[in-house]
Parts: C-alpha cells; structure tokens; sequence
C-alpha cells in the first residue's frame, strides 16, 4: 500500500503540493482528479520516486519509498506517464518485452515472453504483436504503453500501476476497456491509482477519489462523498448537477450552463 503523510513539494519558491494525505490500498482503484495545473501529474510522479517530497513522508509497503532499492519498486509498481516518445522502429511486442527488464536473467525467458502475450490480450492488441510501434495511431500506442507497465507487475503480489491520464488519445470504447481492465486488476488484488479528467468516468469506476485544487486536497473519499457539487464548484470554478443513474446506481454529473 501507500501511505502518504503532509506531502508537500516546493520548486524555488512556488508550492505544487501542499500537505496532502491518503491512502492507497491494493485491491482498490484511486482516482487522482482537479483542473489543470492541479498537482495530480506532480503527485504520481512523487509517488513513482521520480521527484523527492520537500516535507511530509511517502510509504510503500511499510518502507519509506525513498529507501527502497530501483531493482525492487520496479517488480512492484509500473508508471505510465503521459509522454511515450520513440522514434525507433520496436515491434509491439518488443516494446512490452521492456516491461519485463526487472526480472531478466541476461535474456527475457519463456516466460517473460508469455506474459507479454497475456497483457497484449488484456489490452486487445494481440494482432498488432508484430507492427511497428510508430506506425500505430496514438490509442494503439497509449494501449501499448499500458501493455508495458501491465507486464512489469504482471505477477507482483499488491503490486501498483500508477497512470497518468491513461484515456489520452482513447475513443470512448477504449476509454471504457481501459478502466475496465483496470478494475479486473484490482479484483486481482492489484492497487491502481490513475489520473482522470472525466469526473463521470472517476464517478462511475474509482473506488476512492482524491480532489486536488491548486496543489491542496479539497476532498479525499468515496466518490459519493467527494464528487458533490459543492466539492466541484471548489475545485473548478464551475457549478454541476447530479443526476442519478436509472439503472447503473452511479450519480452522472452534468455542468450547469453558464
């Protein structure tokens, strides 16, 4: 799990996170929501241990994330961020193959091979193994990427993916498969935390949510609890409606015409 006490992040003298706490649970998928410039792309890569937290202390797996060896949180969390630049020509499945680089023994094994036929299936790309990745449109590409990181904690017991914005490029089916495979990982006991603009999408799959507004948490909780319209209105400068589902259960948010 992480565990995340007062984290704060300063650059020079501008705060990009301030004093922000929660919890993230393996079975559990946590939406990361707020406006632009919210904090919510600073914060995963402070949890990926790509940036050092200026105050407050970050904890995976009851070890303070700072002091865990690259080798060891590689087999047990997988980042996905938002850029994916390559111009080199990779195969697909050569592409995903590198998701497997922390358990290589000199070469990737049997099994690391059968694994990244099984994420290629996850993600519906098994027959676009063989294609040149930058000759795919940029879904296939996200679809890719999440292939990699689906890969590199395949089988990690509680393992993490982190996503930053993983429905860029995706069409609403996609979107939809996406955050379907998300929450079949989290039945598999996996922990996701992904970072959402569509608050609907967040309503309708998180389990909890964490509202960030101007690198403060405004809310943190279930979605019923922390997707309210005062709660919006806050964080977006914008006033919504919630309207309940007919059948799914969920509440649909609907911005209000100004």
């Amino acid at each position: 799990m992480f565990n995340v006490q007062h984290l704060s992040y300063q650059v020079g003298r501008k705060s990009l996170l301030r004093d922000v706490s929660f919890a993230a649970w393996p079975g559990e998928l946590l939406a990361v929501v707020g406006a632009n410039g919210a904090g919510k792309s600073t914060l995963l890569r402070l949890l990926s241990g790509d940036l050092t937290p200026s105050w407050g202390e970050l904890w995976f797996d009851n070890q303070l994330l700072a002091n865990i060896p690259a080798a060891e949180l590689a087999r047990h969390r997988a980042v996905l961020t938002q850029q994916h630049t390559l111009s080199l020509a990779f195969k697909v499945r050569e592409l995903v193959l590198m998701g497997r680089y922390p358990y290589f023994r000199g070469q990737p094994s049997a099994h690391d091979h059968a694994v990244v036929q099984q994420a290629l299936a996850t993600v519906g790309l098994s027959d676009l193994a063989e294609r040149s990745y930058p000759t795919l449109s940029g879904g296939e590409q996200q679809r890719t990427q999440l292939a990699r990181v689906l890969a590199q904690v395949w089988e990690a017991e509680g393992g993490f993916l982190l996503l930053d914005e993983p429905l860029t490029g995706l069409d609403l089916n996609h979107q939809h498969h996406t955050l379907a495979v998300a929450k079949a990982l989290v039945k598999r006991g996996f922990g996701v935390i992904a970072v959402l603009h569509d608050l609907n999408l967040a309503a309708q799959y998180a389990d909890q949510v964490l509202l960030l507004r101007q690198g403060e948490t405004v809310a943190y909780g279930p979605p019923a609890q922390v997707l309210t319209p005062d709660h919006i209105q806050h964080a977006f400068d914008i006033s919504v409606e919630l309207l309940a589902h007919p059948s799914l259960g969920f509440p649909l948010i609907v911005p209000v015409p100004r």
